[in-house]
């Protein structure tokens, strides 16, 4: 490891020289109180900035070790330094000139959820920050003193500033482990109580806009009714109230913009951690919960869709359902099959974004239409069976059809934001409104059993095999949180509404393309494939990708239900 006067004098050695050579930088160097890592260099003023790395031994950034015993208080301290690194750069950005991205500094921009991110790596002995530098250009001619100031004065000044216990606003991180603490002992005691969701007295659920997490000013502030109320203990605020959506299958009913969706959301999102002020801080699913919809036109491969579709006309099996154009009712199905093997327990569902056909037909239709003719078994008549039978609850959101009234063992009406408790009065009233009766050709209920055996062509070039630079090594391009392009491969994560960061999809990109270059082998099957992803992951973390300074900044951690959603979206071959 060189020093960083040799660093100072190496830069000022290519001062003026053609931008190439500042290729020459790339490597570890010794600060007074870190250490300096320059880990990929951009080859042009206009391209992807530079990744750099900042190293700290725990014995010098000097925060308290109980801060980091648990695997979810090393995401919080580290989602605490990234925002406070953030913000002790963003005065410096751009302030050396130069052409292109010249001078530019930034970290990964953190949303309302507390994520494990590459841009901040909390390890056994050390800290790591990961982040992008614009090293500075007239035209494509190297200004050294620009860069000097960045790697000398900035970049120092903002460690200093954000990354030592000594200089951190202290009562801030305190609060931040602590609500972190409070919401996982929710978390934790969700299953004790027969609860797959937890929603405080107090909340903010509403958001600012469409396009802003925040919430909203002057919104109504969550309160319980009272038969679902509960009272929890955690450690730091003592006793903390609110609802308690117990496990089954639950209604979220009421009048169209009353917070139904709104719920529902929260309730999705509710799988992370928030942070303080979010106003969801204590808005607590079951970590496992799924969010579902219909998604027509979407690839599916050998998924047994059997407990809602049967029979399909020609004698098509759907044991090993295969189209590249799925309807609406049959990549619902594809979805909760999907689901049920990346182990959801909480399967969540709005009314307005699923196919009508998939998930109710009233008594006129079938009297007109016979079973037989119809391949459906609607949700309607599964919801129960999969809660007792495979213990999968359901939150369900209906403003129009009044038949999941019967199957509900919770119904909640949203009224202007606020939840009241109709189990009782709903019940009362659908003994005038009989459902007609449960035809007895049902096909039996059995959970989804996985077909898919994953294979790839990994050559380069040649029609339907997967496209590789001149490297020989598959490109990925991530297109926010949509989705991202594999080789010749496009994955479409648009239906995939828990990603909650498009740093998320970006990470998923790169564990498919880990996935097709050392897992998928023409035997394995999607679930073992899934399974052996999850725990690398949990072994060995962001190494996974490779060696210690060729993992970036910009990639977050997705949990195991979107690396199976994003797997069962892949479509080579």
């Amino acid at each position: 490891m060189q020093t960083s006067q040799q660093l100072r004098t190496q830069l000022l050695s290519i001062d003026h020289r053609s931008y190439p050579a500042y290729k020459s930088l790339a490597g570890a160097y010794r600060f007074p109180r870190f250490v300096l890592s320059i880990d990929h260099v951009q080859g042009d003023p206009f391209a992807s900035p530079s990744a750099l790395s900042i190293h700290i031994a725990h014995r010098d950034a000097a925060f308290p070790e109980e801060y980091r015993q648990s695997a979810f208080e090393r995401t919080t301290l580290a989602d605490f330094l990234i925002r406070a690194f953030s913000r002790a750069i963003a005065g410096s950005s751009f302030r050396a000139r130069g052409s292109g991205k010249s001078g530019l500094i930034t970290i990964s921009r953190c949303g309302q959820e507390v994520i494990a991110r590459t841009a901040c790596e909390i390890r056994e002995n050390d800290i790591i920050v990961r982040f992008f530098v614009g090293f500075p250009a007239n035209g494509r001619t190297i200004a050294a003193r620009e860069l000097e100031k960045i790697l000398f004065d900035y970049l120092p000044e903002a460690a200093e500033a954000s990354l030592f216990y000594a200089a951190t606003d202290e009562k801030a991180l305190r609060r931040a482990i602590f609500l972190a603490r409070d919401q996982q002992s929710i978390r934790d005691q969700l299953g004790g109580l027969g609860l797959c969701a937890f929603v405080s007295d107090g909340s903010v659920l509403p958001r600012e806009s469409g396009v802003s997490d925040r919430p909203m000013k002057d919104s109504i502030p969550f309160t319980s009714p009272e038969r679902l109320r509960v009272t929890l203990k955690v450690p730091h605020r003592g006793e903390i109230s609110g609802m308690g959506i117990p496990r089954g299958i639950t209604l979220i009913a009421g009048g169209g913009f009353h917070g139904k969706s709104t719920l529902l959301d929260a309730l999705s999102l509710g799988v992370y951690n928030h942070i303080a002020g979010d106003g969801r801080e204590y808005v607590i699913t079951d970590e496992t919960a799924v969010k579902l919809r219909a998604e027509d036109g979407r690839f599916v491969r050998d998924v047994d869709i059997s407990m809602f579709i049967n029979h399909l006309p020609g004698g098509r099996g759907t044991t090993r359902f295969s189209t590249l154009d799925a309807s609406g009712s049959t990549s619902q199905a594809a979805g909760i099959a999907e689901s049920i093997e990346a182990g959801a327990h909480l399967i969540l569902l709005d009314e307005d974004t699923s196919a009508a056909n998939f998930m109710v037909r009233d008594a006129l239709m079938q009297a007109v239409i016979a079973r037989e003719k119809e391949p459906i078994t609607p949700f309607l008549e599964r919801a129960r069976s999969l809660f007792e039978e495979a213990g999968i609850s359901t939150i369900l959101v209906a403003g129009s059809s009044g038949a999941f009234f019967h199957i509900a063992d919770t119904i909640i009406q949203m009224d202007n934001y606020r939840p009241v408790d109709i189990t009782e009065k709903a019940k009362a009233i659908c003994a005038g409104y009989p459902l007609e009766a449960r035809a007895q050709d049902i096909p039996p209920f059995a959970l989804p059993v996985s077909h898919r055996v994953m294979t790839c062509q990994k050559e380069q070039g040649g029609s339907g095999r997967e496209r590789a630079g001149s490297d020989g090594r598959l490109k990925m391009k991530c297109r926010g949180k949509e989705g991202f392009s594999l080789g010749r491969s496009e994955i479409d994560l648009r239906a995939i509404e828990q990603l909650a960061d498009s740093e998320q999809t970006a990470m998923l990109g790169l564990l498919l393309k880990y996935a097709v270059e050392n897992l998928i082998d023409g035997k394995r099957t999607l679930p073992q494939i899934a399974d052996l992803l999850v725990r690398d992951l949990e072994e060995k973390g962001f190494s996974l990708f490779g060696r210690e300074g060729s993992i970036y900044c910009g990639y977050a951690m997705p949990r195991p239900q979107e690396i199976y959603a994003c797997l069962n979206r892949y479509r080579r071959p």
